[in-house]
């Protein structure tokens, strides 16, 4: 019985992943900014106001934009990179794992997962005199 749960056990990790199990293709992404209640643009999609928790797959990049009426806009964007150590398991395991994570995109990783955006005042503009 004991051989037969090992077995299992095996042919799971063989078939599956290392980074689709232990981490998913989705990651979260803290937003906050100063002062509060910013509106978040993600691709050009708004997505709510600040503070917000985003789930965004990991193998995409992103460029967050921060708006506040009476305030400047601000940028920033968040990339991805490829975890070396889930391609190094992946690789010990077998060309399946490879495959599987290649193509869910879950060797890949977001650079932050905690944006917290402080806005300038917009300076008022001068009215003309004629």
């Amino acid at each position: 019985m004991r051989s037969k749960i090992i077995i299992v056990v095996l042919v799971c990790v063989y078939l599956s992943s290392c980074a689709l199990i232990f981490k998913g293709t989705k990651e979260e992404v803290n937003t906050n900014s100063d002062p509060t209640r910013a509106q978040v643009w993600v691709n050009g999609i708004n997505m709510g106001e600040t503070p917000i928790t985003l789930k965004l797959e990991s193998k995409k990049s992103y460029t967050f934009e921060f708006k506040k009426e009476g305030y400047k806009s601000k940028t920033i964007l968040i990339n991805n990179h490829v975890g070396a150590g889930y391609i190094i398991f992946d690789i010990l395991f077998g060309l399946v794992p490879v495959i599987v994570d290649a193509a869910t995109g879950a060797w890949y990783s977001l650079d932050q997962k905690n944006v917290n955006m402080i806005l300038e005042k917009q300076q008022p503009h001068p009215v003309p005199i004629n």
